[in-house]
């Protein structure tokens, strides 16, 4: 089984079960190692389907307070680039088919070395890669040389993507879409569902891949809602808040996976309304 078949076993695999799939974010060694190791491992168990692991940089500008918080606390406990790759090789040893997808900034990357980054990645067992500020028209330099690797690509799509742009952010794209719900950053408030649904509509059109939703989604509700027109539904703040606010590692853990539990238990009975009306 090649690497990049994970997501799309994932995704064919829930489509059958007529639900979305459900994407936990967590930022790599946040707070510390044991904790961070505990939170990844747990995370199959308590409902998710795929997993988003942030690979902490010191300058994230994409993203909000909270996940800003988690990647200063993440690095103040130690956690490097080699570290992230070793927890992903560690959760394959007992973890063979939950797709996981790292997700940063290319400058990491970058002073790792990307053939170097690559080569262990796919070693680890990564699926994925969202690199926030890598526009297609650097291709070359880790998308590309990316899908030689077997990993895929994931492209973010914003309110902002105009018709003359979409084209060029979904030309190489693979894996998955990743539409940010809102022009800002993470952790932001969630614009109507009405006008998301449109957007993802819209996305449809142009192209064949999943569309994921992501950025403002904080509750069950809130994911039900998106997960009844979206094929994956992203939830990363409200994540790390537990982790910010906890008053101990077990604290930690127990909060983020009880609120996976009530996410996961929402998502997969999203569509069952729909259904019952259907028929």
């Amino acid at each position: 089984m090649t690497h990049s078949s994970r997501l799309e076993q994932c995704f064919a695999t829930l489509k059958q079960q007529n639900r979305p799939a459900l994407v936990s974010y967590l930022t790599a060694g946040d707070p510390d190692a044991d904790t961070s190791h505990r939170l990844l491992h747990g995370l199959p168990d308590a409902g998710v389907d795929i997993i988003e692991l942030g690979m902490p940089f010191s300058d994230p500008m994409a993203d909000g307070p909270a996940i800003q918080k988690a990647a200063l606390r993440a690095l103040e406990s130690g956690q490097t680039q080699t570290k992230t790759l070793e927890m992903v090789r560690n959760f394959r040893q007992e973890n063979s088919t939950t797709p996981v997808v790292l997700m940063g900034y290319y400058n990491p990357i970058y002073c790792y070395g990307v053939e170097r980054f690559l080569t262990d990645a796919a070693t680890a067992g990564v699926d994925g890669l969202i690199v926030v500020d890598l526009p297609p028209e650097h291709d070359e330099e880790l998308c590309q040389p990316a899908a030689q690797h077997g990993i895929d690509f994931i492209r973010l799509a914003t309110p902002t993507t105009d018709a003359r742009r979409l084209p060029k952010v979904l030309a190489n794209a693979s894996g998955f879409i990743y539409y940010v719900s809102v022009a800002g950053v993470t952790g932001g408030s969630a614009p109507t569902p009405e006008r998301l649904e449109n957007s993802v509509a819209h996305l449809r059109e142009h192209t064949d891949l999943p569309i994921a939703v992501g950025f403002g989604i904080r509750t069950a509700e809130q994911a039900a809602t998106i997960g009844r027109f979206s094929d994956a539904v992203v939830v990363g703040s409200a994540l790390v808040d537990c982790i910010e606010h906890a008053a101990s590692g077990d604290d930690a853990v127990e909060q983020v996976h009880g609120l996976v539990s009530e996410l996961a238990e929402s998502v997969r009975a999203c569509r069952e309304v729909d259904e019952q009306v259907i028929s």
